[in-house]
């Protein structure tokens, strides 16, 4: 995969296909493979970039004095699209996390087109379940490296309720968690990188973030997984309500990964509302 050298550090991505632009943005603990079948969908007649974010899984650690919190990481995309000269119309796509809102709530002239699909948002954050447990991990040494360890036998990310399993409805494959661990397990640097975003977590950021955003000017779709037992779905209706002008799509047999439980789905959503929406 190519690199981009940036701020904090580098960031490494894939670049594919051609046509108007859309930027995918993973989640903690995950890298660009989550978004492997909506890339492969999309680069039919887009071009379509999927960073790996400092958020665990990257192979590349940051600089190790680097500032990174959540909100660094959200000015990171900034630069990051900046830097790869993306035009003013790209439709940025985050599932899981929540960087894009707070680019949005900054920089709403860098962010297009927006697409919200099942993120943090509000007073949700970190969010229950493996969020929290990340976050309590964070504040014990070691305890970062502890829980990847724990979750290196591929049952026990199927326990109901916990980590990977609450975020699917139809199960995480195993070959994505064992790529998306393996660099927790393996290298400190990187450990060390999400100790610190954890820990620069604020609680009311993304509270802050939404009151921002019911003066962001540009498209926005928010797509919603009506079983997601992480990001509660009313959140996605506040988040539609609350935008300007936004879209809502709730999709049934869905989790928080909507990019693995209904990819094409999430594709073809993507694709009408940038059809629609188009310069």
């Amino acid at each position: 995969m190519p690199h981009i050298d940036l701020s904090l550090g580098s960031v490494s991505y894939e670049d594919t296909g051609s046509g108007p632009a859309v930027l995918l943005l993973h989640g903690l603990v995950q890298n660009a493979t989550v978004w492997r079948a909506v890339a492969a969908d999309l680069a039919a007649d887009h071009r379509v970039i999927t960073p790996t974010l400092p958020y665990g899984s990257h192979t590349i650690p940051l600089q190790p004095d680097t500032d990174l919190t959540p909100l660094s990481t959200a000015h990171l995309i900034g630069e990051f699209a900046d830097a790869l000269g993306l035009p003013p119309d790209t439709v940025f796509v985050e599932n899981d996390a929540g960087r894009l809102q707070q680019l949005a709530a900054e920089r709403p002239d860098r962010v297009g087109r927006m697409v919200i699909a099942g993120c943090e948002a509000f007073d949700n954050y970190p969010p229950k379940g493996g969020g929290t447990m990340m976050a309590a991990a964070a504040k014990i040494p070691g305890g970062i490296r502890l829980l990847a360890l724990a979750l290196t036998p591929r049952p026990l990310r199927r326990i109901p309720g916990t980590g990977f399993a609450v975020m699917s409805a139809k199960g995480v494959p195993h070959e994505l968690t064992d790529g998306w661990l393996a660099p927790l397990r393996t290298d400190s640097a990187v450990r060390a990188d999400l100790v610190k975003y954890l820990r620069g977590t604020r609680k009311t950021e993304m509270l802050e973030a939404a009151g921002k955003l019911a003066d962001f000017p540009n498209p926005t779709l928010v797509v919603w997984g009506r079983q997601d037992k992480m990001m509660p779905p009313e959140h996605g209706r506040r988040l539609a309500a609350l935008i300007p002008g936004a879209e809502l799509l709730e999709l049934d047999d869905c989790g928080t990964l909507i990019p693995v439980d209904r990819p094409q789905a999430l594709a073809a959503a993507v694709r009408k509302f940038a059809a629609a929406h188009s310069a």
